[in-house]
């Protein structure tokens, strides 16, 4: 018969007698073909994957969607600002608003100082991100170059 202390060792969840399951993810690769098909041989660059012509129409298509969505997206947030600012102004002619303009300019120029302020100083989140967007650019170069292209013509169109 086990003693008080013997079974509260069973059923503490940090125990020293758990044993964790290591899964090898080439092996399940290798077993499971669907994983090959999703993700793809290796976990290298793209560039090792597909050809050159591959790398540039997916990375142009994909710009290209971008950009297009980019373009009509800032159309629309361009004309709510746009009209919300002209309703203000209408109203404000009207009668039916009053701005205290001195107070507007006063915490404009409060808000500028604080940003010149801290622009200075960059998060470190920042900088991380920019290094791995660096690198991912330079080790996917056609396929960035074809997603820049394809972004100038989503905008264009």
């Amino acid at each position: 018969m086990a003693t008080a202390d013997q079974r509260e060792g069973q059923d503490d969840p940090e125990s020293e007698d758990e044993v964790y399951e290591v899964v090898d993810l080439t092996e399940y690769a290798r077993r499971h073909q669907w994983w090959s098909r999703v993700f793809g041989n290796n976990s290298g660059p793209i560039a090792e994957k597909y050809s050159v012509a591959t790398q540039l129409m997916m990375g142009g298509v994909t710009g290209w969607c971008a950009g297009y969505v980019f373009q009509r997206v800032g159309k629309i947030a361009a004309t709510a600002i746009g009209g919300g600012f002209l309703l203000l102004q209408i109203a404000n002619h009207s009668g039916y608003v009053q701005v205290d303009w001195k107070k507007v300019e006063k915490d404009v120029n409060k808000a500028k100082k604080h940003l010149k302020k801290k622009a200075n100083k960059a998060a470190p989140e920042i900088n991380t991100f920019i290094e791995e967007a660096t690198d991912f650019i330079k080790r996917n170069i056609v396929l960035s170059s074809g997603f820049v292209g394809g972004f100038f013509l989503g905008l264009a169109s």
